[in-house]
């Protein structure tokens, strides 16, 4: 662990500068506001090492691929979020030394964001090479309500002697990204003027302009343009403790709302009402809409600050990232904290997502996520197309912003196929969770026959075996490239195939008029294809070992030399940062949950007893450094009644970044994963399922904690769980509900409390 932020419930604290930790700061740090958000860099200028980063939600460049050999089905490019314009810059100079903290000698430091409205807050005393000593505090915020608008305010006061302090904000639009393919620059300038910048994207021909208004005291400003830059002056001067404050109002406007041609006009007027409202008006705003937010899905932890802080920060970083307010968004691995994995959706946001935005969010953000995909569907038929499947089929990408598929290593573009059961798990456990069983009739099937479809052509008949059989794969476990009959592949497809069968014929006897022009737009015969699917289900092969009664997470697994994680040396891990490739590839060692990651999702229909003989296999193998891996052993132990190592996998999944595990949180956080930490708590410790359309719960409780508590929004009702040393308590807010209570069916209509085991 790399941990330097302070243990707080409700901020993220770092109490000393230090310049080798200013990336990783830059990335925990972060603000957003669900259609943009940036690094937390310094407004004034550093020299120092850092990652600069703003980042606008779907706007993104077609970086051409780059590989040493050119296979047929390759992508012809990876999309890249932008870095975009550096809106935030604030030149500062004092009796005309600049102000950078990697110069001047720093007496204190310190940096707050406070979780519960998103503000981040910096307070430091500097000595600068005159001798003078200076005090300055940056606060910095992304409206939540007024989407376009970002807001600081920067305050500097000399405190020996009085001081000639300058102030020069600007916007910098000449901006590159630090991951690019061919060092290439991705905007190019289209207007400057006076106050605004406008860029647009190569190739992918986004427009978006910047606009700042800017006050001092009363102070005037000078404004100075060149191709991309817009900058003002001014230059006050200021006695022994008296502070010189500049507010600055930016209007962030994209072509995805407006039209090019107005954009900076569209631009100022964003920043000219944020002005007009006021810094402290804005704030009041920003404070309300963040505890509208937090009132439904915050949860509480009694008796561990560890635990609780890194919670709410997982929480605070997936509100940060989406709030459902734009269908062409969705949730990159990293937010927008950093530019690894492009910025882009992987299966992240079906598998793990999803149950945290549709329990706290409400049903239509879930709604919007699944809209997503099926807007893209055209496009993953295209993808599958391009593979050789035809005839409908659908593969969904692994990599995409825009339906298409950007992701250049074979072993993943060709063969991490499993992606296609997460997009169809999660509409399953979207009309489990709300009820919405209409969605079916409004894309969901079609979704769903699609991959059926998919499915039926890449599984093969195997004469030898007189089975299915799945070839040519790579599961989860990325740490298994182009393998036979991996296991949980093999038994999502199978569910694919019978859940499709289930959803058309659901359209066809509840809504004809829906099926009858899914039929026709898909070229869909329900009695010849699904013939076809149900007779591969009925037939597949599955491998396991019956004296070890396990499944085999694929062909040969056993073949391999039966290592665990504990023999490992310490200084071998990660693994995939010491070993070759080749090493990894013969070793037994699982990066993420695989066959576990099926056993979580079908948890009933296994025993308690087969998914513990294959948790304890399997997890004993997992070396955890995929972010996505923790959070599943956590809900698995956790009802298998291993408390200790739920709550092992637990901090590990909810501290990831905070403690920086995996040494690599100065590229970004790891978004999407904390919502896997968010699953963690509330199906793992809260026990929280819907069983036969009955909200169930088996709650567990770690020995490190005094309480927990958590609200979700279900079916129209707020359900509060507040788990005590043997007791439990749930309130409904709303219509009265029937649920299950460590296995008592009962009627909650208030609130009911009751003794646990």
């Amino acid at each position: 662990m790399n941990q330097f932020i302070k243990t707080d419930p409700w901020m993220l604290v770092e109490e000393r500068f230090d310049p080798a930790r200013v990336k990783s700061a830059e990335s925990l740090f972060a603000l957003g506001n669900g259609v943009m958000g940036g690094r937390a860099n310094f407004e004034e200028h550093y020299s120092g090492e850092s990652l600069q980063g703003n980042y606008i939600g779907a706007i993104y460049y077609p970086d051409k691929t780059r590989v040493g050999w050119w296979k047929n089905g390759y992508p012809e490019y990876f999309a890249k979020v932008l870095n975009s314009a550096f809106w935030i810059g604030v030149d500062v100079f004092v009796d005309g030394e600049a102000l950078d903290l990697a110069a001047v000698e720093v007496e204190s430091f310190r940096r707050e964001m406070d979780m519960r409205r998103s503000v981040l807050t910096r307070r430091m005393t500097v000595r600068m090479k005159s001798g003078l000593r200076v005090e300055v505090e940056a606060v910095r915020f992304l409206s939540l309500e007024r989407r376009e608008l970002g807001v600081i305010r920067y305050a500097v006061r000399p405190l020996d002697r009085a001081a000639e302090v300058t102030f020069s904000p600007y916007i910098d639009a000449d901006v590159r990204n630090t991951d690019a393919n061919y060092d290439e620059k991705f905007w190019e300038p289209v207007a400057t003027d006076g106050d605004a910048v406008q860029s647009r994207t190569k190739k992918s021909g986004f427009d978006v302009a910047w606009a700042q208004r800017v006050f001092l005291d009363g102070a005037g400003f000078r404004c100075e343009t060149v191709p991309e830059k817009v900058r003002h002056t001014a230059v006050v001067r200021r006695e022994a403790g008296e502070w010189a404050t500049l507010c600055k109002y930016v209007g962030i406007c994209s072509s995805l709302n407006h039209k090019a041609d107005g954009l900076i006009a569209a631009a100022r007027a964003v920043a000219a009402d944020g002005a007009e409202a006021g810094f402290d008006a804005l704030l009041k705003e920003q404070e309300r809409a963040w505890a509208a937010r937090w009132h439904s899905c915050d949860i509480e932890i009694g008796g561990d600050d560890a635990a609780q802080q890194g919670i709410r920060f997982c929480i605070f970083m997936l509100l940060q990232t989406y709030t459902g307010v734009d269908t062409r968004l969705n949730i990159g691995p990293k937010g927008f904290t950093g530019e690894k994995y492009g910025g882009v959706t992987y299966w992240d946001t079906e598998a793990y997502c999803l149950p945290f935005y549709m329990a706290t969010a409400g049903r239509q953000v879930a709604r919007e996520l699944l809209v997503y995909r099926y807007n893209q569907l055209d496009k993953a038929i295209e993808n599958a197309a391009k593979l050789g499947f035809r005839d409908g089929a659908a593969l969904y990408p692994m990599v995409t912003i825009n339906g298409e598929e950007c992701h250049n290593e074979w072993e993943i573009t060709f063969e991490e196929i499993h992606r296609n059961g997460a997009i169809a798990y999660a509409i399953f456990n979207y009309i489990r969770y709300t009820g919405d069983t209409s969605y079916l009739a409004e894309g969901g099937a079609e979704v769903l026959l699609s991959i059926a479809r998919f499915w039926a052509r890449r599984i093969t008949w195997s004469e030898a075996r007189k089975k299915y059989v799945m070839l040519g794969v790579t599961g989860p476990n990325e740490y298994e490239n182009n393998v036979n009959n991996n296991w949980y592949t093999s038994y999502i497809a199978c569910w694919c195939l019978r859940y499709a069968a289930e959803a058309v014929k659901w359209v066809r006897e509840n809504n004809p008029e829906a099926y009858a022009a899914m039929c026709a737009r898909r070229a869909f015969d329900e009695q010849a294809e699904t013939a076809v699917w149900l007779e591969i289900d009925r037939n597949m092969f599955f491998g396991e070992d019956r004296d070890l009664g396990i499944f085999l997470q694929q062909d040969g697994y056993l073949d391999k030399e039966q290592l665990l994680v504990k023999d490992l040396d310490p200084a071998e891990r990660p693994i995939n940062q010491k070993w070759s490739w080749d090493r990894i590839l013969r070793s037994c060692f699982i990066k993420q949950a695989d066959v576990l990651q099926g056993l979580y999702f079908f948890q009933e229909d296994f025993d308690d007893a087969t998914l513990r003989r294959n948790f304890d296999f399997y997890e004993a193998r997992t070396v955890h450094e995929s972010s996505l891996s923790p959070c599943v052993h956590a809900i698995l132990a956790a009802k298998l009644g291993l408390m200790d190592k739920a709550y092992e996998m637990y901090l590990r999944t909810s501290r990831l970044d905070l403690d920086d595990y995996n040494r690599e949180v100065e590229e970004g956080c790891h978004v999407t994963s904390m919502a896997g930490s968010w699953l963690s708590v509330v199906e793992g410790f809260g026990g929280m399922r819907v069983r036969d359309g009955l909200l169930s719960f088996e709650p567990h409780l770690p020995e490190a904690w005094r309480h927990l508590a958590f609200r979700i929004d279900y079916r129209g009702r707020v359900i509060s769980v507040r788990i005590m040393r043997g007791t439990v308590e749930i309130t409904c807010e709303g219509e009265a509900i029937e649920i299950m209570l460590a296995g008592e069916r009962l009627t909650v209509d208030g609130t009911v409390s009751r003794n646990l085991k």
